[in-house]
């Protein structure tokens, strides 16, 4: 199936962008890359034409003209999955047990680490006078055990030899520990699939520093 010409709204340090450019690049698929700050003037993702794209007002946002009809997908799993029925890079493993593990591995970092450090939870615990720094370092702790305990493969990667959404996953995941100082030496395994992922170029050109937005350190 060719593709048709998209467009990515997206976050340069965005975990859920990174995921969806990770996914590109694996596929080969180009998308014009639109910027969407989100601290720059109270977050240009609470603007009223962006909010219309993305009611959560969230990134990212993949949109595509087909059959003279604009289309439009948010959420990062619901996307990659979207750009796996493309040629390229399988995402997702068509076998039976592998498909189970990766997308239960995917989740792990889906559901039970990143949206405990996304940026409107820090805002929300900081409103309430909480430790958003702690909560959010314990919760990527958790997540990061959990998710050692369950990838189980001897492969390269997460599940097997070949980069699967797991992994997609997990490179954004790992770039935040390091950003809250979390130590990572007990994580060996998803070290090692981080290295095998880090040695391709569609991990290394979807990078955040990478990005056309892309602020200094």
């Amino acid at each position: 199936m060719s593709s048709p010409a998209f467009t990515l709204y997206a976050y340069w340090r965005s975990s859920c962008s990174w995921r969806v450019r990770i996914g590109l690049q694996l596929k080969a698929i180009d998308a014009e890359i639109v910027p969407v700050h989100l601290v720059r003037d109270g977050g240009e993702h609470r603007k009223a034409d962006f909010v219309r794209k993305s009611p959560l007002a969230q990134v990212p946002v993949l949109e595509w003209e087909e059959n003279g009809e604009v289309h439009r997908l948010t959420q990062s799993m619901a996307i990659l999955d979207f750009l796996d029925t493309f040629e390229g890079t399988p995402l997702i493993p068509s076998e039976r047990n592998p498909r189970a593990k990766s997308l239960e591995l995917a989740e792990i970092v889906n559901a039970g680490i990143q949206p405990l450090q996304n940026l409107s939870t820090m805002l929300a615990f900081e409103a309430a006078g909480a430790d958003k720094k702690a909560f959010a370092k314990a919760a990527i702790e958790k997540g990061l055990h959990a998710l050692e305990s369950r990838a189980t493969s001897a492969g390269n990667f997460l599940v097997g030899n070949s980069p699967t959404i797991a992994d997609i996953c997990l490179i954004p995941q790992l770039y935040n520990a390091r950003r809250f100082g979390i130590d990572l030496t007990p994580f060996p395994t998803l070290l090692r699939a981080e290295e095998s992922a880090m040695k391709l170029e569609a991990f290394q050109r979807a990078h955040p520093d990478q990005q056309p937005d892309a602020q200094p350190a």
